[in-house]
């Protein structure tokens, strides 16, 4: 467990009180009304300014620093996750089919103890700090695409965010630098051709056969199209064709995800796909109707911010405490705000025994002992940005 300077044991408890609170009221994206109102409560308490220009159920407050010549954007998510949660821990969801199965409710946790911590250490900052306390990262439209559109970075200089992560052994904190995850776009195809008997495939347009074509030559983008050195997966989770063995459908139906780790693969991957759907379709004298379903985009961390984050790290952990890791092919709606302002999304390790199952899981949990890690790491980005 990494040691805190600012972090004693008292708003430990209170933060990890907090949390299980959030753990056991979670609200789906873009529902988080009552998470919202707790929050909004809990920072007016605080002293600091709720800026009510945002729509809801995001909570934006700011608090003025001693000097204000800088302004540094802190976020938090604060949504959960349609799943059935598993276990005996006392702080189980009481909701059904909904839980914090992603770490949200600590990162809102975790987020609401610096503003605690500056509430009462005011002398001690001199930046001006925004309090992104946002709606929606697990679904689209991303809260994240929102906030930005409506003005959430107009006046920030930079933007942090940090992610509990149970793959990152606890006492560790890292990050990629650069490109760090993936795009995530998805993508609906119909294949409009000529049902007809199966015994007769010559009077058909069979749109089963052209989509097997399809799906291969999708493929073809990534190994034949993409920049060895760009990453990407073109993966389809989806196929709707006929029901009856000796009859030919007139129409099939696939969906399936983009993702990629460039700015520059993303947009040749959607340009490559939608046109092989045109052009094979209508080779076989079939009509292929493209609908691309935007998601979020690739997450970069600037290197700057990286590099501060780093020296952030180990001057107040130590040297070990910093972990350097790959970029991975999942996605993250941070990425809407890095593509405005300089910053970096970081994950804090809490890989355990108490921390053992991967996100997503209905067995999944923090290790706590992660907190005081991620709530000093916050104030140390705020005090010295």
């Amino acid at each position: 467990m990494l040691k805190s300077k600012f972090v004693d044991s008292e708003l430990k408890a209170w933060t990890i009180k907090q949390r299980r609170h959030f753990h056991m009221h979670p609200e789906l994206s873009g529902q988080e009304f009552e998470t919202a109102e707790c929050v909004k409560n809990l920072l007016i308490e605080f002293g600091l300014e709720i800026d009510h220009r945002f729509s809801t159920p995001n909570v934006i407050a700011y608090f003025k620093g001693t000097e204000g010549k800088k302004t540094i954007a802190l976020r938090a998510d604060m949504d959960a996750l349609p799943l059935h949660e598993e276990g005996n821990k006392p702080y189980m969801s009481t909701v059904p089919g909904v839980m914090h199965g992603c770490g949200h409710d600590g990162h809102t946790a975790i987020l609401l103890a610096v503003a605690k911590w500056i509430s009462t250490n005011q002398h001690l900052v001199k930046n001006n700090i925004v309090f992104i306390f946002q709606s929606s990262e697990e679904a689209s439209p991303s809260g994240a695409k929102q906030l930005v559109e409506e003005g959430v970075l107009t006046d920030v200089d930079q933007i942090f965010g940090i992610h509990l992560m149970s793959t990152m052994p606890l006492g560790k904190i890292g990050f990629a630098t650069g490109y760090a995850m993936a795009s995530c776009n998805d993508f609906d195809i119909t294949i409009e051709g000529k049902g007809g008997h199966g015994g007769h495939p010559n009077d058909t347009v069979d749109p089963i056969y052209i989509a097997t074509h399809l799906i291969q030559a999708f493929q073809s983008v990534v190994s034949r199209n993409l920049n060895p050195l760009h990453s990407g997966v073109i993966s389809f989770g989806g196929m709707q064709a006929g029901n009856s063995y000796n009859v030919i459908p007139s129409e099939v139906k696939l969906k399936g995800t983009i993702r990629a780790l460039t700015f520059e693969a993303a947009e040749l991957m959607h340009k490559k796909t939608a046109q092989l759907t045109e052009s094979i379709c209508a080779s076989f004298g079939a009509i292929g109707h493209y609908e691309f379903i935007e998601g979020t985009p690739t997450l970069y961390n600037h290197p700057e911010a990286c590099d501060f984050a780093k020296e952030i790290i180990k001057t107040t952990f130590g040297a070990d405490a910093f972990m350097s890791i790959d970029p991975v092919l999942g996605a993250e709606d941070f990425s809407y705000y890095l593509k405005e302002k300089v910053g970096a999304f970081i994950n804090v390790g809490m890989q355990s025994e108490n921390s053992q199952y991967p996100h997503h899981h209905p067995k999944f949990d923090i290790d706590e002992d992660a907190i005081p890690a991620g709530i000093e790491f916050m104030i140390q980005l705020a005090l010295n940005a």
